[in-house]
């Protein structure tokens, strides 16, 4: 039976070299080492895994079944490493610990830069790793301890989070100055029903809204194109794809003065609650819960979540 002491970090890096590239050659020559050198890594670590890693060619190299499952690994075991390495250099120069934050679009794009700033003019020792996501996977990485604190949408079920208010927002239909709805001050969703949208991908609590709502109304959301990011669905408009729905504080300035209008959704449901959540606010490191007080503006070791 292999055991991990096996396995030395360099080599590896050098086995993901030739992977990528394909042969010993261009490996060799990016990471500055002889090609009898690199090829006696290769050798060694098939000894170890005691199976070929390689189909040998007339012109390179091929991985086998055991090289594609090595590669998956390695990839892993360096990226926890090069984690590791930074996480103890920064406790080294002072950190005095990090947070892990996911949080969907609406959150990242509108209110997170500012209110993070602030937290960490206040606390320059904490270190914050922010991931954007949608909300259904921050929710999946709260429940697993992947992340301390995660920011989503109310029409996301959490079941076993704790949740505390975090912002608002609006929801606005971005259309081309010369669009027939373009001159009204408000709209309602059934209104917009018959124009093609520019949406986001599958998945996205926005787009889960829209098509629910639109199928409370006995009608078709027709979708002419999804992209991944509030700033595709603006250019996708600019380019007269169709018309889309995003929250007021995505829309920048420079769309608005380019020429389309944001005009505003009249359904109740334009309005949405943005949570945070923790899986257990008991068990939060100490600088993840100056985070989680400083984002929801309450004292919470007083505070019941809901």
């Amino acid at each position: 039976m292999l055991k991990p002491t096996h396995f030395d970090l360099q080599s590896l890096r050098i086995f993901l070299l030739v992977a990528e590239n394909g042969g010993v050659t261009r490996a060799s020559e990016k990471a500055h080492m002889t090609l009898s050198a690199v090829s006696k890594r290769i050798a060694e670590l098939e000894r170890t895994v005691d199976c070929p890693l390689f189909f040998r060619l007339p012109r390179g190299l091929m991985l086998t079944s055991a090289g594609h499952e090595l590669v998956r690994h390695a990839k892993s075991v360096l990226e926890t490493v090069n984690e590791m390495s930074s996480a103890m250099s920064d406790f080294a120069v002072g950190v005095r610990g990090h947070v892990r934050v996911w949080a969907n679009t609406s959150a990242v794009v509108q209110f997170l830069p500012n209110d993070l700033a602030a937290f960490l003019e206040r606390e320059p020792l904490i270190r914050i790793s922010l991931e954007e996501k949608l909300s259904y996977e921050v929710v999946e990485a709260v429940m697993r301890g992947v992340a301390d604190i995660g920011v989503f949408a109310d029409n996301v079920h959490a079941p076993g989070i704790q949740k505390f208010a975090y912002r608002k927002d609006v929801l606005v239909v971005l259309v081309p100055a010369d669009h027939p709805l373009a001159d009204r001050a408000e709209v309602q969703f059934a209104d917009t029903l018959d124009f093609d949208f520019v949406g986001l991908n599958q998945g996205s609590s926005l787009l889960n809204r829209m098509t629910e709502a639109a199928a409370a109304l006995e009608r078709i959301l027709k979708l002419r194109i999804q992209v991944t990011s509030f700033d595709g669905i603006c250019r996708m408009i600019e380019a007269g794809h169709g018309i889309g729905l995003l929250p007021a504080g995505a829309v920048r300035e420079e769309i608005l003065v380019a020429g389309l209008r944001a005009v505003r959704l009249a359904d109740p449901w334009a309005v949405r609650s943005l949570w945070l959540g923790v899986r257990d606010l008991h068990a939060l490191q100490p600088e993840a819960n100056k985070l989680l007080q400083h984002l929801s503006g309450i004292e919470l070791n007083a505070k019941t979540p809901q």
